[in-house]
């Protein structure tokens, strides 16, 4: 299994401009959240668990970012945990609108990730590599932690490997 760093810096190749990585922030978390509420509707029930596609794949996020890092791990864990919570309202709602915002934050999200590709000049990390759509959100916490003066070892290395963002 690749590292955090090389996962991170693998990423960061494809985003060293600046307007993409904010565009990446809204992006994001748009797109992650929209796939909580759509994956939050069908549920079924193990062991007398009400289980839905979203808690699963939100469980086997979390023991990736884990694996790769016990700190960012359980950051991102809370905050995954959190989107679940927030997605369960909305997956209640009726069809027509839990679909509609559902599928409009997707559309959405994506259109704020492409503008920022537009920007940098290259295609999205995860059209070379699929990993791509696992790390994005986790690049985006990094980002944001840099920015907050945080993690710096961790940013430098980064750096080193993908080049400064401009």
């Amino acid at each position: 299994m690749k590292t955090l760093v090389t996962q991170l810096s693998n990423y960061a190749r494809y985003h060293r401009d600046k307007r993409n990585i904010y565009t990446h922030f809204i992006g994001i978390p748009l797109i992650v959240y929209a796939l909580l509420v759509l994956l939050s509707r069908p549920s079924f029930t193990v062991l007398a668990l009400s289980l839905t596609p979203a808690v699963l794949v939100v469980s086997i996020t979390c023991l990736y970012y884990l694996k790769l890092s016990l700190r960012l791990g359980l950051l991102m864990s809370a905050l995954l945990v959190l989107g679940l919570l927030g997605a369960a309202p909305v997956a209640m709602l009726s069809t027509w609108l839990w679909l509609s915002v559902g599928i409009g934050l997707f559309v959405v999200g994506w259109v704020f990730q492409f503008v920022g590709h537009y920007y940098e000049g290259k295609k999205p990390a995860f059209v070379d590599d699929l990993i791509g759509l696992v790390i994005g959100p986790l690049f985006v916490v990094v980002e944001a932690l840099f920015l907050m003066g945080l993690c710096k070892e961790l940013q430098a290395q980064i750096e080193h490997q993908a080049g400064a963002i401009k």
